[in-house]
């Protein structure tokens, strides 16, 4: 090509942002810098933000410069290297899967097992889940188009995939909305359901803030430091898929990958392996996670009201499981002995490890002495298998609904 027709495909790409269409495509730019600004400045879960921020920016590139420079999307007819991932890593499902598999590896179920009271805290921190699907249910109509809303299979399975958002486990979300065929909102519910993640160092504390007193989050709580038998440690992940896939089939691909990987960190002869889902799988898979999820975030999808409505609803139900978590735990103090800090009962969500740092941090800016970091892992455990297995029972659940 020569000088002339680059001038002319850039000035018409200039021309092309001062549409509509190109205003729409300058806030996606303004909305994905966002992204970007906030995993490099403020260290909000880069390796998922900085990915999606830049898929986002290929995703939105105008299409007048296609003559320039192959289409990152493609068309149907011949896509693009993203589309191809998207179909490849998340339509299918394996993302998640392969995720699942790295994150089992990086568990340690040992202060779980000693302490089993506290799978009551994953699941009490799931109450926002189900409370935002039947809001969302109420919600949903007033904002989508005539002709979806009055889809009631659409509202339900939309609704679905939002309550997800709340216990922030983002491989969850998505195994839900792929497996309920929601491509046109897999933008807003998986940059919600991972922004939320990424941000629980900034949600999570004015919430158990307004729901504690400063004597409650001083409680301090016994810890013996001491590791389950060798043998508990391998049964576990078996036991555990056996159970959840039999009482919850739906939540069998899931569970079973985590409670694989878990397997390869246990089982003693793996070590090699261990590390590599711990260290290579985690890291190559989270990045092409997160740019195949920016690739999704094409204006005329994202800039919605419906795509407003869902990012809402998400923040809400991330705020409900927190305070779920926390209620419980306050309640359990009516009747324990000896007290439980109530912001453990925050980290019941699937945030590993991400809550039960933020727990640990707040309890020590209260008293420099408290460590509660093995309980607050305890239940941050506890929300992974929570948060799995409320997934399959919304997917059941809502399959018999729409029959």
């Amino acid at each position: 090509m020569d000088l002339s027709g680059i001038l002319g495909n850039l000035f018409s790409g200039v021309s092309y942002l001062f549409t509509a269409e190109g205003l729409k495509t300058l806030v996606m730019f303004v909305i994905a810098g966002t992204l970007i600004y906030l995993a490099i400045k403020k260290d909000y879960e880069p390796a998922l933000l900085l990915p999606i921020g830049f898929g986002a920016i290929l995703a939105n590139l105008p299409p007048v410069l296609e003559t320039m420079m192959p289409s990152a999307l493609g068309t149907a007819a011949e896509p693009g290297f993203l589309t191809v991932l998207f179909e490849a890593g998340i339509r299918n499902e394996l993302f998640p899967v392969l995720i699942f598999i790295a994150v089992g590896a990086m568990i340690d179920f040992s202060p779980l097992m000693k302490d089993p009271s506290m799978i009551f805290f994953g699941a009490a921190a799931q109450f926002g889940i189900f409370a935002t699907f039947l809001l969302s249910i109420v919600l949903l109509p007033f904002v989508l188009p005539a002709h979806q809303a009055a889809d009631s299979n659409l509202v339900f399975r939309l609704a679905s995939a939002i309550g997800i958002i709340g216990a922030a486990d983002g491989p969850t979300t998505l195994y839900v909305a792929n497996h309920f065929d929601l491509r046109e909102f897999m933008a807003p519910i998986s940059v919600a359901a991972y922004s939320y993640m990424s941000l629980v160092p900034v949600i999570q504390p004015p919430v158990i803030k307004a729901l504690t007193t400063r004597e409650e989050r001083m409680i301090r709580m016994e810890y013996h430091e001491s590791r389950a038998p060798k043998v508990a440690l391998i049964l576990f992940p078996i036991i555990v898929t056996l159970v959840a896939g039999i009482i919850v089939p739906m939540s069998a691909p899931l569970i079973g990958s985590l409670m694989f990987g878990n397997l390869i960190r246990e089982c003693g002869v793996l070590e090699r392996l261990s590390k590599t889902a711990q260290n290579e799988l985690a890291n190559l898979v989270t990045i092409l996670l997160g740019i195949s999820i920016g690739s999704t975030m094409v204006a005329q999808n994202f800039l919605r009201w419906d795509t407003a409505l869902i990012m809402l609803l998400g923040l809400f139900a991330f705020v409900f499981d927190t305070a779920g978590g926390v209620l419980f735990a306050k309640f359990l103090n009516i009747f324990r002995k000896n007290k439980v800090n109530p912001m453990i009962g925050a980290a019941g969500i699937s945030a590993f490890p991400m809550s039960a740092r933020v727990i640990q941090k707040m309890a020590k800016d209260e008293d420099p002495y408290n460590f509660i970091l093995m309980q607050a892992t305890s239940a941050n455990v506890a929300g992974q298998l929570g948060s799995v297995v409320a997934g399959g029972l919304i997917i059941t659940l809502v399959s018999m609904l729409i029959k």
